[in-house]
């Protein structure tokens, strides 16, 4: 059960709504470029171009020029794209009903560190399913990493969500499935939820 006195409540977006798959994309990259798995991890997600990427200070251009560099790969803008969004799985119906629900009584917002590419890839996942255009509809508002320049687990990032909402740090909870994420959070006085499942979130709120 979410706890008492809550009023507003943040959502992480891949693993708590969105199902993912990092996996995927690793093996995806691995098939292109002939690459061991451990490989890949080091250099896509580890690499300092991927969070430059995250924080919106490179362009997609720029993001796709240095996978291609660092992966050895000679492939497409669409063959590399969709590597890159094969760890982008499907968003179960209960969970926009229960966002639907639950934005009649809360306040709610969306909060996910994210990319361009990622960004139109999951706009297109959440059209196909409902029909809406981008998820944001089914929150008050709608943070992106790449957009605000600024990334979780930052104190920065949370402080930036309560202040433009005016929101209470006690009556507002943070759900991810990220543990770092969540102690950034705590430290801008934010209750939070560690998702572990996807589903677990139908348990807080009953």
């Amino acid at each position: 059960m979410a706890p008492t006195g809550i009023k507003n409540i943040i959502f992480d977006l891949g693993g708590v709504i969105i199902n993912l798959a990092v996996e995927k994309t690793h093996q995806a990259f691995a098939a292109l470029s002939g690459l061991p798995l451990e490989e890949i991890k080091n250099r896509v997600h580890h690499g300092a171009y991927f969070h430059e990427y995250e924080k919106g200070l490179i362009t997609d251009a720029e993001f796709r020029d240095q996978v291609r560099i660092s992966l050895n790969l000679k492939v497409t803008d669409t063959e590399l794209d969709a590597a890159w969004n094969a760890m982008l799985l499907d968003i179960p119906i209960e969970r926009i009903q229960l966002l639907e629900r639950l934005k009649k009584n809360y306040s709610l917002y969306l909060l996910s560190n994210t990319n361009n590419i990622h960004l139109q890839c999951f706009s297109k996942i959440v059209q196909q399913l409902t029909g809406k255009e981008r998820i944001d509809y089914y929150f008050h508002d709608a943070y992106y990493s790449h957009l605000l320049k600024l990334s979780k687990p930052d104190v920065a990032i949370y402080k930036h969500v309560l202040t433009q909402n005016n929101l209470q740090p006690a009556e507002t909870i943070f759900l991810d499935d990220n543990k770092d994420n969540l102690m950034g959070a705590n430290k801008a006085g934010i209750q939070t939820f560690h998702v572990q499942y996807p589903d677990q979130i139908f348990s807080l709120f009953p």
